[in-house]
């Protein structure tokens, strides 16, 4: 569950139970596809969603119910839980077990770096500036749950009259809004290991261009320069959207109120399915492009050139068509009509 472009159909209610172990993925075309089988020895065994009822069996008919909800959730834009908590809500996909929607344990303590930037500020707030020792945000709840100063205590009494609860109720309020800054966390994690394959992505259609082979076909060049523009495009589009949120919630706990979390909280939760989608295609694209061209320079012009034009192009035009739906993370993508 910790994926941008993976949907364990383990955690959805579908009746066949052959279909258990199998997966809903993000090819590189940016299509769905239902993943079999994966491994290193045979590949990834993938079958397109109009195919299982042949491979099942299924009554032509009608249609099956595990075929209506698999075509409808082939059409998400991204499997990030938060997209997907939105996304199922919607469609009214019920999970009978929420916790199946949440980040690993191992995720979630990874991204304890990435969660400092909101939790520094309200540890600060009561504690000033005496060290705590924190690595979860677990850490942080038992910590107001049990202040161990005088002074804690007074700035908590403070905290809890701004809120308008009662002192007691501080840690509960503080762990409801947990994951939306866990998700701004995952996000932004999420886009900065981006980063590298990216650059090396952006080299490589910079070489690609100045080729002589490339630069005689005019169908490859425009390739080159619509592959380029959408990457920096998303990219931009993902570096603004962040930023806007870390603007809206980064003075939260100075002037605290329930007014203002609610409205952080509905702002956050408005990008989620917009930057999961913006996320989820670039990340499939980038991964793709490393796992083919694990070192770039040393493979032909022509090899990467053939894998732009059939591979890397297509799909990254749904995510245009995601603003239209969702609204735009930034003027980094549409504002242009690019």
């Amino acid at each position: 569950m910790d994926s941008l472009f993976i949907l364990p159909l383990s955690i959805l209610p579908l009746s066949c139970k052959a279909l258990a172990s199998a997966r809903l993925i993000k090819n590189v075309r940016f299509e769905c596809a239902v993943e079999m089988f994966t491994g290193p020895q045979t590949g990834s065994g993938q079958v397109n969603v109009e195919s299982l009822p042949r491979m099942f069996g299924w009554s032509t008919k009608s249609v099956h119910p595990d075929l209506k909800m698999l075509r409808i959730l082939s059409l998400l834009p991204s499997f990030d839980i938060y997209s997907l908590r939105i996304s199922l809500r919607e469609i009214g996909v019920n999970i009978d077990d929420v916790s199946k929607l949440k980040l690993s344990t191992e995720k979630s303590a990874e991204l304890t770096a990435y969660m400092q930037s909101f939790t520094r500020p309200l540890i600060k707030s009561i504690y000033s500036d005496s060290e705590q020792e924190i690595t979860t945000f677990d850490d942080i709840i038992k910590l107001f749950r049990h202040p161990d100063t005088e002074v804690a205590k007074q700035r908590l009494e403070k905290m809890a009259s701004a809120l308008n609860i009662s002192i007691r109720e501080i840690p509960n309020f503080i762990e409801d809004y947990g994951d939306i800054f866990l998700s701004i966390s995952y996000f932004r994690h999420c886009f900065d290991r981006l980063e590298p394959y990216v650059v090396s992505c952006m080299e490589s259609l910079d070489a690609g261009r100045k080729h002589f082979q490339i630069k005689a076909d005019s169908n490859t060049m425009q390739c080159y320069l619509t592959v380029d523009e959408y990457i920096n495009s998303i990219s931009a589009a993902v570096a603004g959207g962040l930023q806007s949120i870390d603007s809206r919630v980064g003075s939260l706990w100075k002037n605290a109120s329930p007014e203002d979390f609610r409205a952080a909280k509905k702002f956050v939760e408005g990008y989620h399915v917009t930057l999961g989608a913006a996320l989820c295609c670039l990340t499939v694209k980038m991964n793709a492009f490393a796992q083919m061209f694990p070192r770039p320079h040393a493979c032909g012009a022509i090899r990467i050139a053939d894998f732009m034009v059939s591979e890397m192009m297509p799909g990254f035009e749904m995510v245009k068509a995601m603003q239209t739906r969702y609204g735009k993370l930034s003027k980094g993508i549409g504002a242009d009509g690019k």
